[in-house]
């Protein structure tokens, strides 16, 4: 689905192994990877400076691990010295890439609001693609099976839509790359749209469902021609937990989704902000353009 990507690790979250699976992501169409690790100033004294031992130490650390890069690929260490929220922009807009690759372990909201995220905060200040894993797992995965993970990343995308500005903005978006992704890259979309169980109670839900199924019918259509294989599925109940049943259900790489009011995601719940801390499944996150 993207060409290039940028993976940051903080050495905690397990995705620093994915130096290890370069033949894996180029295999799933990745023809440049940059890996990136922020260094934090040094402070002593009162007067911050470049740590630059600390950052050699991080460069080595990712460079010594890289083995294997198949002809074509593009691989590179970048690893600036400040806060992530700052320096992982940067750097994204530097190299290109299509797609940032960062780590979220599960929280609850009331941690997020203690411990804060940078991830959340990312999603609020890039203009690109984030691929939210997390670390609990990565940390975990064999290497067969991270192998695996990497090679399928983006191969069956979960696209929950109900009419919104951010669900249309999501199918834009999945579209646009479509129409350019890589061989090997994205081929399955699960289209599903969640009647809510307990909204809109003046109009009856047979109704709703079935005027769900007929607005899922040219998105689905429009996305075949992109060369996709498209399912749908019109269901009634909580949003969240059939999105969640869902991705548990049915062979999916990643949930996608984008948002309108991301910057209420740590003050209050929202869909997207809940499938952030919840899911154990990748996130896919477009940030919406409104």
């Amino acid at each position: 689905m993207f060409h290039s990507c940028l993976i940051c690790t903080d050495f905690t979250d397990g995705l620093y192994r994915l130096v290890d699976f370069v033949p894996s992501l180029a295999a799933s169409g990745m023809k440049k990877i940059v890996f990136t690790h922020s260094v934090p100033l040094w402070e002593e004294g009162g007067i911050p400076r470049i740590d630059q031992e600390a950052i050699e130490k991080a460069q080595n650390r990712l460079q010594g691990r890289l083995k294997d890069v198949p002809s074509g690929v593009n691989v590179q260490f970048d690893v600036p010295s400040g806060r992530p929220l700052d320096t992982i922009p940067q750097t994204a807009k530097k190299h290109q890439a299509d797609v940032i690759i960062t780590g979220m372990p599960v929280r609850n909201l009331l941690e997020e609001k203690l411990f804060g995220s940078t991830t959340t905060g990312l999603a609020k200040a890039c203009n690109r693609p984030l691929m939210i894993l997390r670390p609990e797992l990565v940390s975990t995965y064999t290497c067969e099976e991270l192998e695996l993970r990497c090679q399928h990343l983006f191969r069956y995308l979960l696209l929950p839509y109900n009419d919104s500005h951010a669900s249309k903005y999501l199918i834009g978006k999945v579209k646009e790359y479509a129409q350019n992704r890589p061989d090997d890259s994205l081929q399955e979309c699960l289209l599903m749209w969640v009647v809510d169980e307990g909204g809109r109670r003046e109009i009856p839900k047979d109704y709703q469902l079935q005027e769900a199924q007929e607005k899922l019918a040219p998105i689905q259509a429009d996305l075949e021609q992109q060369g996709l294989q498209v399912c749908t599925e019109v269901c009634l109940g909580n949003p969240l937990t059939e999105i969640l049943d869902a991705a548990l259900e049915y062979d999916i790489s990643a949930i996608a989704v984008s948002s309108d009011n991301l910057g209420k995601l740590i003050a209050a719940r929202s869909f997207a902000g809940e499938l952030f801390r919840r899911s154990w499944h990748p996130i896919l996150f477009f940030p919406s353009s409104k």
